[in-house]
C-alpha cells in the first residue's frame, strides 16, 4: 500500500466512524413521549385527596410567611372542609398534582402572598390544570 492510499483509507474510516457516532447519538436520544414521563402511569387525580393536601400546604405556608387572611384562617381550620372539584371536562392526573404541590412548597413568601389573598387570588401556572376560560 502506498502512503496516499493509506491516508485515503484512514480518512474514509474516520468519516465512517464520525457518521456512525452521529447516527447513534440521534437514534439514542429520547423520543418526545419519553421526556417528562417519569415512568408514571397516567392515573386520574382524586379531587378530595388533592384539595386536602393543598389545604395542608396552604396552612403551613400561611404560618411560615405570617399571613392572616380569611383564606389562611380557612386553610388552617381543621373543621373547614377543603372541598373542591375540577371543572367539567377537566381531568387532571396524579402527576399534575405532584407538580402543582411541589410548586406551592417551593414558592417564596412573596409569591405565596398572591395565592392566599382574599380577593383576586392567583395560583402558580403549575396548578392551572385546565387553563381555558369558563363561559
Amino acid at each position: 500500500m502506498t502512503p496516499s492510499t493509506r491516508t485515503g483509507s484512514l480518512r474514509s474510516g474516520l468519516i465512517r466512524l464520525l457518521f456512525g457516532v452521529t447516527v447513534f447519538v440521534f437514534c439514542a436520544a429520547p423520543t418526545p413521549g419519553d421526556i417528562g414521563g417519569c415512568g408514571q402511569r397516567a392515573l386520574p387525580l382524586d379531587p378530595d385527596a388533592f384539595f386536602d393536601k393543598k389545604k395542608g400546604i396552604d396552612c403551613d405556608r400561611c404560618k411560615e410567611c405570617d399571613f392572616h387572611t380569611d383564606f389562611c384562617k380557612s386553610a388552617c381550620d381543621p373543621q373547614d372542609d377543603p372541598g373542591g372539584e375540577f371543572p367539567e371536562g377537566c381531568d387532571p392526573i396524579v402527576h399534575d398534582a405532584e407538580v402543582c404541590l411541589n410548586a406551592l412548597e417551593a414558592a417564596s413568601c412573596g409569591d405565596y402572598e398572591a395565592y392566599v389573598k382574599d380577593e383576586g387570588r392567583d395560583s402558580p401556572n403549575e396548578c392551572r390544570f385546565c387553563p381555558w376560560d369558563e363561559e
